[in-house]
């Protein structure tokens, strides 16, 4: 069953293969912050931001997410490190 990222009903994101795949991707996009519980473990641990979740859901009609999955790591890939000098 693929994943995706969802606010409220809408799904905001591509379909992926792993709802691990689609942490990445909010994670990319700066959606994930880390927060301190207030339990007996005071590690931070990543939670999403605002009412964004991550739900199992169907891929839309022709979408392959192992494909979604192949083209966000090669997006990845050729984006330029910050910090980064260009050549």
């Amino acid at each position: 069953m693929p994943y995706a990222l969802f606010c409220h009903e809408a799904k905001l994101s591509k379909a992926y293969p792993t709802e691990a795949d689609v942490w990445k991707l909010a994670q990319k996009s700066g959606l994930v912050v880390d927060v301190v519980s207030e339990d007996q473990n005071p590690a931070p641990r990543p939670v999403l931001d605002y009412d964004y979740e991550i739900r199992s859901c169907q891929a839309d009609p022709h979408e392959d997410p192992a494909r979604n999955k192949a083209e966000a790591e090669r997006d990845a890939r050729s984006e330029p490190l910050l910090g980064s000098k260009a050549a």
